[in-house]
């Protein structure tokens, strides 16, 4: 009864997130397919990266030829806030065991995080990172799908990931005092687009922005 009902409460709860998940990936699956690269490519990257962003910009690196160094060290950065989220759930796990385990930690997306870490259910967490999880690959396979049989103009659709970040980071601005993140984030960006230019900006703007962050944390102990 117990697994019967948290899968029902994940359920109702991750429904917000499948509306985001399949629309994201949808367009990460068109913009795929674009690129020349099917379904099964689709599945492999959501199975082996599961990261949205990193998925979205490993589009252009896997199509520009880019460097296996450079690739790893843009996953890395950008994936560096889940250090983070990790720590604050280490003594929530601590009871879970073998593979379960092992997939809860790698299934910790933003919206996973959001959802697991007001909860001690372990049978609710897993299945939220599990339903998350799922509505990410079904939706980056149904649009390598579609790209394969419809006629798509993919101009643009890489702006809906944009578009996102862009309404997570207002949204934080206006209900947050704090706004030292934010700040932190534009300010280096726009001054390593102007140093490195807009070819080479990401990776240094992002070790600036964690350099930053870190401080920060550790002056202030809440960024």
């Amino acid at each position: 009864m117990r697994t019967s009902g948290s899968i029902a409460r994940a359920l109702r709860d991750t429904f917000p997130v499948m509306a985001g998940y399949m629309v994201l990936g949808i367009g990460f699956g068109i913009l795929l397919r674009a690129k020349g690269y099917g379904a099964l490519w689709s599945l492999a990257m959501g199975l082996a990266i599961y990261s949205g962003t990193m998925q979205y910009v490993a589009i252009e690196m896997m199509s520009g030829g880019a460097a296996l160094a450079d690739t790893a060290m843009t996953a890395f950065l950008m994936g560096a806030r889940h250090i983070f989220y990790g720590l604050t759930m280490s003594e929530r796990y601590r009871n879970v065991h073998g593979l379960r385990k092992a997939y809860m930690i790698y299934a910790l997306t933003d919206e996973t995080y959001s959802l697991v870490c007001r909860s001690d259910d372990e049978d609710y967490c897993f299945w939220v990172s599990l339903l998350d999880h799922s509505y990410w690959l079904a939706g980056g396979v149904t649009g390598a799908l579609l790209g394969e049989v419809l006629p798509f103009d993919s101009r643009g659709i890489d702006f809906a990931l944009t578009a996102l970040f862009v309404s997570i980071c207002t949204e934080q601005w206006l209900n947050t005092e704090n706004h030292q993140p934010a700040l932190t984030g534009l300010i280096g960006s726009v001054m390593c687009l102007i140093i490195f230019g807009a070819e080479s900006f990401l990776i240094p703007s992002m070790m600036i922005i964690t350099l930053v962050l870190l401080m920060l944390r550790g002056r202030n102990g809440n960024v």
